[in-house]
């Protein structure tokens, strides 16, 4: 074998480191770095209820990122989401990867990795996920795509809850929603597919289960139409679908009539949700909030809840709200508080 001549091997390595600096250089990239801080403190006083659990949220949650851009339409972001709840021996009590990558190029986005769960639920009422979510598991672990067009708005999305191990069991979500707005009314639609799987090589076998839920409603926005920020009401059917295959179930279906209605007028607002008909999370007993990621409450068979807030700090770098709100199940009143503070230290919107 004749000895490699590296005095020729240069003239085509720098061609190659030539194209390489051109191909670079060639890309608008920019890098940018956001803080964000997000304070919580949610006091539910829900004493006596058969159906929800009275209990106190408070924390605080931490999340810088990085942020590289390339040509206004690619994204690569990389942090880190840590949470302290007050009153715990521990200095980090959760740590939460953010790590995705996210090409917006309107009117369609796409998102994969490890990214924000407001992403893709922002819209999503309680009866799918509940407020404490946004305290504990903020993360998405998953697919995200969308489009946003002038009158049309719909998203696709997947999420990896959980991997199976010995300990754990197999775990995701596949969800859609989307909403047309030809004027002054809108139609919109909620759903999601949740796979509930067993454990690794169980000590005793359990039922593989299915949840799926589907909201389907019409809706009247006047916002800014009038004196009010905000005036919406809309009403409509919400359908609820279990099943434990080896139990041979079949499907248990619930339904219900669920209705909103928002009205805010510059700082203070005032939010309603009625719901009535047949209580839903039919499994809730055995599996709780591992099956079912929804409001305990909408295993009632009426519920109506009021929110009354303010939002008495409303800046680009800081937004404040305090809640009071109402629930009305069981024959009873029960009260709940809440105060949510967000700091977003140098407001960088990443491609929203």
């Amino acid at each position: 074998m004749s000895p490699v001549n590296y005095s020729e091997m240069r003239i085509p390595f720098r061609i190659i480191l030539f194209c390489l600096i051109i191909s670079v250089n060639g890309y608008s990239q920019q890098t940018t770095w956001r803080a964000g801080l997000f304070n919580f403190f949610d006091n539910a006083e829900f004493g006596g209820s058969s159906v929800q659990m009275p209990q106190t949220m408070a924390g605080v949650r931490f999340a810088p990122e990085m942020n590289i851009v390339f040509d206004s339409l690619h994204s690569i972001v990389a942090g880190i989401n840590l949470l302290h709840e007050y009153g715990s021996d521990k200095t980090i009590l959760d740590l939460a990867p953010t790590a995705y990558y996210r090409f917006s190029g309107k009117p369609f986005s796409f998102t994969v990795g490890a990214f924000p769960r407001h992403f893709a639920l922002d819209r999503y009422p309680r009866i799918f996920f509940q407020d404490s979510l946004t305290y504990y598991r903020p993360e998405m672990y998953g697919i995200l795509w969308e489009y946003t067009g002038k009158q049309l708005f719909a998203n696709i999305w997947l999420d990896w809850t959980s991997r199976q191990s010995y300990e754990m069991r197999e775990a995701f979500f596949v969800g859609f929603s989307g909403k047309y707005t030809p004027g002054i009314f809108y139609i919109q639609h909620f759903s999601y597919m949740y796979h509930f799987a067993g454990k690794m090589d169980p000590i005793i076998d359990e039922a593989l289960h299915d949840n799926l839920l589907f909201l389907t409603s019409i809706g009247l926005d006047y916002s800014h139409k009038t004196i009010f920020e905000k005036l919406e009401i809309n009403a409509g059917l919400v359908a609820g679908l279990d099943r434990a295959r080896a139990d041979n179930t079949g499907w248990i279906v619930n339904t219900a009539f669920l209705s909103e209605a928002r009205i805010e007028y510059k700082r203070l607002g005032i939010f309603n949700t009625f719901f009535t008909g047949n209580g839903h999370m039919y499994y809730y007993e055995k599996h709780d909030n591992e099956l079912y990621w929804g409001d305990p409450f909408y295993r009632a068979y009426t519920y109506d809840r009021s929110d009354f807030y303010l939002d008495f700090i409303k800046k680009d770098m800081v937004s404040a709200r305090i809640i009071y709100s109402l629930h009305f199940t069981e024959r009873t009143m029960y009260h709940q508080q809440a105060l949510k503070v967000s700091v977003n230290l140098n407001n960088i919107k990443l491609n929203r």
